[in-house]
C-alpha cells in the first residue's frame, strides 16, 4: 500500500469528532458532509436504493470502487485498502476534502458506513458513524441521484502501518493467551455451519467469536451504551486497561475487512485499546490452502 513519497505525506492526527454520534448531536457539525455507504452481499444494489431515498445531500460512497482495490492475489482479500492516492482520489472526487467532516450511514448498524470511517479517522481525518444509521433518520429523504460535490483537495496520507495485521501475525496472535483475535462474522459462519461467500469454512485457530452485531440493539441498530461494550469486549479476553496496546492489542477481522470495522468503533468508543484490523480476513486466509481452518465453537 506504499505509493505516495515521504515527503508529500501529512501524518495523521487524533480526530476531534467521537467515532459514533447520534441524530441529536448533528447539530454540532453543521458543515459535515453526509456518506452513504449501504452495500449488499446478496448483490442488492445500493446504488438504486441510495436513489430511492438517502439523507438530504449524502454523497453515495461504493465500497467495491471507493473503498477498496481489486489488483491484488485473491489472498489479499475480497476488500483489500486501496493506495493511498487512490481514496486520496476516490474521496476529492466524492467532495470530501482534507478538512471535511464526514457522517457516514448505512441501514446495517455500521457494517460498511464502519469501513469509511475507520478508514478516515486511521488516517487522522474527522469522520463519524450516524448511530442507528438512516432508520434513525426521522425526517424526510432525498430521492434521485444527488447532488454532484465540487472535487475537493484530499492530500493522500500513508496508511499506519500499527492499525494492521498480516496473516502470520494475526495467526500468531490466535495462538497466544495474551491477545485476542476477534472474529467479527455472524456465529454460524464463525462455526462452519454456513460457509457463505468465503472460500472455505470455518474460522482462523485460536480465534473468538465476536460478531459485529454483538455490540448493536438488535431493534434499533444503535450502538449498547458504554459501559456494556466494554463488559462485552472484557468477556471476549480483551485488555481493558491498555496494557497490551500498540503492537499488541487485539486484531478483528471478518469476511473481508469490512463489518469488522464496527468492532474498532464500538472499542474506540468504550475507551479499550484499538484494535488492529486484519484486512484480508477470512477471505483471504482461505484463500490460501496453506492456512488452517477450524470448526465448531472456538474457545
Amino acid at each position: 500500500m506504499r505509493d505516495v513519497n515521504e515527503t508529500s505525506i501529512r501524518y495523521a492526527t487524533v480526530p476531534e469528532i467521537p467515532p459514533i454520534v447520534s441524530t441529536d448531536e448533528l447539530d454540532r457539525y453543521p458543515h459535515a458532509v453526509f456518506a452513504d455507504v449501504r452495500w449488499y452481499l446478496d448483490g442488492r444494489d445500493a446504488r438504486a436504493i441510495y436513489e430511492r431515498g438517502h439523507l438530504p445531500e449524502a454523497v453515495f460512497v461504493d465500497l467495491e470502487t471507493d473503498l477498496s482495490a481489486h489488483d491484488g492475489p485473491s489472498t489479499d482479500g475480497r476488500h483489500p485498502f486501496p493506495t493511498p492516492t487512490a481514496f486520496a482520489a476516490a474521496m476529492s472526487e466524492l467532495g470530501i476534502g482534507d478538512s471535511t467532516t464526514v457522517i457516514a450511514y448505512d441501514d446495517s448498524g455500521g457494517a460498511t458506513a464502519g469501513r469509511l470511517v475507520v478508514m478516515l479517522r486511521m488516517i487522522g481525518r474527522e469522520a463519524a458513524v450516524l448511530d442507528g444509521g438512516i432508520g434513525a433518520w426521522g425526517h424526510g429523504l432525498e430521492v434521485g441521484v444527488g447532488r454532484r460535490r465540487g472535487a475537493a483537495p484530499f492530500t493522500p496520507v500513508e496508511w499506519p502501518a500499527r492499525r494492521f495485521a498480516n496473516a502470520d501475525t494475526t495467526a500468531e496472535v490466535a495462538r497466544s493467551a495474551s491477545t485476542t483475535v476477534l472474529d467479527a462474522r455472524s456465529a454460524e459462519r464463525f462455526s462452519g455451519d454456513v460457509v457463505a461467500i468465503d472460500p472455505r469454512a470455518g474460522h482462523i485457530p485460536g480465534a473468538v467469536s465476536a460478531p459485529f452485531s454483538a455490540v448493536l440493539d438488535p431493534d434499533t441498530k444503535r450502538f449498547l451504551p458504554v459501559a456494556q461494550l466494554r463488559a462485552h469486549f472484557e468477556s471476549l479476553g480483551v485488555d481493558a486497561d491498555g496494557s497490551n496496546s500498540g503492537d499488541a492489542s487485539a486484531i478483528t477481522y471478518c469476511g473481508s475487512g469490512v463489518s469488522a470495522c464496527v468492532n474498532i468503533l464500538a472499542m474506540e468508543h468504550a475507551g479499550l485499546p484499538m484494535a488492529r484490523l486484519y484486512v484480508a480476513s477470512m477471505s483471504g486466509w482461505s484463500a490460501d490452502p496453506e492456512r488452517p481452518l477450524e470448526v465448531g465453537g472456538g474457545r
